[in-house]
């Protein structure tokens, strides 16, 4: 609806050009007028403010302001109505979709909160939206949120003001990722939610190495930084690049080409009776090759024997070609 309203601006602005134009040539081809007296008779009669003429008009110059009158009054009531009418639509429709957006928001739970939509926002959303992850962003530029496409949540605010964080639904939240360009920024988003939601899984981004310790103690169950990490990839493309290359062959951009897939053990007890690794059978089912075990308590065990004891609440790491990750999901019912 607002494109056409721009279309029709566009038409209104051209037809009041033309009209200028015109005057602008009428008074100096009919009247005789000079450029510069051509255009101030042009002006002072389309927006009809009744000053002096600069001489007196013949009766061909009278008869041309007649039609110039008669047709800018019409012109530019049109485009004037054009104008009013596409603030007050496009007023109307942003107070709708903040609305529905609203509405969208009031009704997730355990979602995540991405506090930013800069670079390293925008790679996030993007990574959610493919894992099809809900999401609220919170961003107080509104030319930034005007970019939008339709199906993402947002708040305008400033993520440091708990009132942002509130309407975002932080006390519902799962997680929250701050990647604000500023480190006292993210510490203030930091503190704020913690605050606000006790259990909330915090990630904060980092631009100073110093900032890191103050985040942690502020509340941030990780601390990325990005510029460490881009150093570290570029370093290591040099010292080993058969390596970082076939890595970076891993790609995990949702469940149509991800190569690395993260499963807890309760997916799987629900279709077999596994006790240990060897009773999941995954290579010789899926063709999915199991590369890590994560234990309750979040320790890490890499490459794990066969025999190692599965227990409640714990996740295997596999690997496998996309339509191995598929099959997996599949035969498995894993969401």
């Amino acid at each position: 609806m607002l494109k056409l309203f721009r279309s029709k601006i566009y038409l209104a602005l051209f037809l009041m050009a033309i009209v200028l134009l015109f005057g602008v040539f009428g008074y100096r081809f009919v009247a005789g007028f000079n450029w510069s007296e051509a255009l101030y008779m042009t002006i002072i009669t389309v927006t009809t403010v009744g000053f002096q003429e600069v001489r007196p008009l013949d009766t061909e110059a009278r008869i041309f302001t007649v039609i110039l009158i008669v047709s800018s009054v019409f012109i530019f009531a049109f485009g004037l109505s054009v104008i009013t009418e596409y603030i007050l639509s496009k007023n109307s429709l942003q107070t709708l979709k903040k609305k529905k957006v609203k509405q969208r928001i009031d009704a997730l739970q355990q979602h995540v909160i991405l506090c930013g939509h800069g670079r390293n926002g925008t790679q996030a959303a993007q990574k959610l939206r493919a894992y099809n992850r809900p999401f609220v962003v919170i961003e107080k530029d509104p030319a930034i949120i005007e970019k939008f496409e339709e199906d993402i949540l947002f708040v305008e605010g400033d993520a440091n003001e708990d009132e942002a964080l509130l309407e975002a639904g932080v006390d519902r939240a799962r997680y929250l990722i701050a990647t604000l360009p500023d480190d006292a920024a993210n510490l203030f988003v930091v503190l704020s939610a913690r605050q606000l939601n006790p259990k909330l899984f915090i990630i904060s981004r980092a631009s100073q190495l110093s900032s890191v310790k103050k985040l942690q103690l502020a509340g941030a169950d990780k601390v990325i930084m990005p510029d460490k990490i881009g150093g570290d990839h570029m370093a290591s493309l040099v010292v080993l690049p058969d390596l970082i290359t076939f890595m970076d062959q891993l790609s995990m951009e949702g469940e149509h080409t991800t190569n690395l897939e993260e499963v807890g053990i309760e997916d799987f007890r629900n279709q077999v009776d596994c006790n240990t690794l060897r009773d999941l059978d995954l290579r010789r089912k899926t063709g999915c090759t199991i590369i890590g075990y994560i234990e309750p308590n979040g320790n890490y065990i890499i490459n794990p024997e066969a025999d190692l004891p599965l227990l409640p609440k714990s996740k295997v790491i596999v690997l496998g070609r996309p339509e191995q990750i598929r099959k997996l999901n599949e035969m498995f019912h894993i969401d």
